[in-house]
């Protein structure tokens, strides 16, 4: 970021200066069910194409939608994260349009009574942003482009969603790409759905506008459709400003529409005129009566969710003595928190937890980036973690239990990853069991004091800083396999002695 906290994308600073940034997002997030949103037809990812459809997902004449009332509670759930109104009655309405992917020729979604009213979500600088709703509706299906053919595989269509819609509230793509971030961690941590970006299960619409610098009269937005990416929903947002100004400035005038993101290029392409609510003809939904949420079903929601990052965070901080800085990135992915802390509970009085905190901050959090690199993906859209927790557990014990030191620790861990051989098979293999035997350690200590007279000298005329060079020069001889307490004591007597 630069200097002054706005953005640290150059020409959108510039820009920033005359005009400001205005953005919204809009969250379409797939619900982790068995089956789907009005239907019984199983919701899985990978299946043969059209192997998990039924008659209603399929719009078939008479085949008639029931609500599938776990999407209703993870709805709840995810209002009731986001501080949101859950409406005692909402309606589900029809949203017509015709596309390949949509079989019925209409979407069941929700329009001016959704299940969640209002809301605010707080990213990591403290602003407050404001979740204008939240809605149920069902997703489309997915066009295959094959060559000059297209196919369409209805596998998705009708798997049930939340659309999680923001106010205009974020001021730079920065702000916009950490917002999504809290989102995917609050939709993960709560198992509201598994937030891959990959196979497009989380996915953001972002509108963007620009306006003269503190006018009241927003511009005309366009909205980026369909960016499944924390890094290139920021780029997309950032071309898209830099274009919108470029048009302005050249007395052109922005027309509402939909735009793509193309990543390669890193530009945003018109698709179509964005349409308005009347184009769609909503109506209610005549299959379908007002869904009914009670106080009682509310609470029950409430009391069975697991711990938001935030809690959890404070839970890290105030049990284990993390720094809140490791407490924060830990719990920042559901995947990452469960595995500190199923290493904690397997090394409870072995090892201290902030320990096991350094580990995974260091070594694991590096190769897990390094995973995530080869994968062309960021961090955060990692679904697991590279190392095995057994692997994990085997070394940290090895560490504590003083077979290994922490210097060969380091070289165990980098083998465990290229091999994936345990850490009791690496050890075995290259004989790297550390030596505790003081007759062994006397020797060699001995040894690195009569080859290096000049710095013993030194250290004996009052530069004790010295001994850390000794200690270095012991290790090194011995390959990092000594004892390094026992190095440290047995070589401070042999100094003192020569006094």
């Amino acid at each position: 970021m630069s200097e002054n906290n706005l953005t640290s994308y150059p020409k959108v600073l510039e820009i920033m200066k005359k005009y400001d940034v205005v953005i919204g997002i809009e969250v379409h997030c797939q619900l982790a069910t068995k089956s789907k949103m009005f239907s019984h037809a199983k919701n899985a990812y990978g299946d043969s194409p059209n192997s998990n459809i039924d008659p209603t997902c399929l719009g078939l004449p008479g085949a008639l939608p029931t609500i599938n009332e776990e999407c209703v509670n993870l709805a709840i759930r995810m209002g009731l994260a986001l501080k949101s109104n859950i409406q005692p009655v909402s309606v589900f309405a029809r949203k017509n349009y015709f596309y390949p992917d949509l079989p019925k020729g209409y979407q069941i979604t929700q329009y001016d009574k959704p299940i969640c009213f209002g809301g605010e979500l707080f990213l990591t600088s403290g602003k407050k942003v404001n979740i204008e709703r939240v809605q149920i509706e069902e997703d489309a299906g997915k066009n295959i482009h094959v060559g000059a053919t297209s196919l369409v595989d209805y596998n998705r269509s009708g798997v049930g969603l939340i659309e999680i819609v923001s106010a205009p509230d974020m001021t730079s793509p920065e702000e916009a790409s950490d917002y999504l971030r809290k989102l995917h961690s609050y939709v993960v941590n709560l198992d509201i759905s598994d937030g891959d970006l990959e196979r497009g299960n989380f996915r953001a619409d972002a509108n963007v506008s620009i306006k003269p610098k503190g006018s009241n009269v927003l511009g005309q937005r366009c909205e980026i459709k369909n960016v499944n990416s924390f890094k290139y929903l920021e780029k997309a947002i950032a071309y898209e400003v830099e274009r919108q100004y470029e048009v302005i400035e050249s007395g052109g005038t922005i027309h509402m529409e939909t735009r793509g993101y193309d990543s390669d290029k890193n530009v945003t392409i018109g698709q179509r005129s964005k349409e308005s609510a009347k184009d769609y003809r909503y109506f209610p939904e005549p299959d379908l009566p007002p869904l009914v949420v009670s106080i009682e079903r509310i609470e029950k929601v409430r009391s069975q969710m697991p711990e938001l990052p935030e809690s959890k965070a404070a839970r890290f901080i105030d049990k284990y003595a993390l720094p809140e800085y490791d407490a924060k990135v830990i719990t920042s992915s559901r995947i990452n928190s469960a595995y500190f802390e199923s290493l904690v509970n397997s090394l409870l009085g072995k090892v201290e937890p902030k320990n096991i905190s350094n580990y995974f901050m260091t070594d694991v959090m590096r190769a897990s980036k390094v995973f995530a690199e080869e994968k062309g993906i960021s961090l955060d859209e990692l679904q697991q973690v590279p190392v095995s927790l057994e692997n994990s557990i085997a070394l940290l014990s090895l560490q504590a239990s003083g077979t290994i030191s922490g210097r060969i620790a380091k070289e165990i861990f980098e083998e465990m990853i290229l091999s994936g051989k345990s850490p009791v098979e690496i050890v075995k293999e290259k004989n790297l069991i550390q030596i505790s035997d003081e007759t062994s350690i006397v020797k060699i200590c001995e040894q690195v004091i009569l080859e290096n007279p000049e710095q013993l000298s030194q250290y004996l005329s009052g530069k004790e800083k010295l001994f850390g060079f000794f200690v270095g020069q012991t290790m090194k001889i011995s390959g990092g396999k000594l004892n390094p307490s026992k190095v440290n004591e047995m070589l401070k007597k042999l100094l003192d002695s020569k006094k």
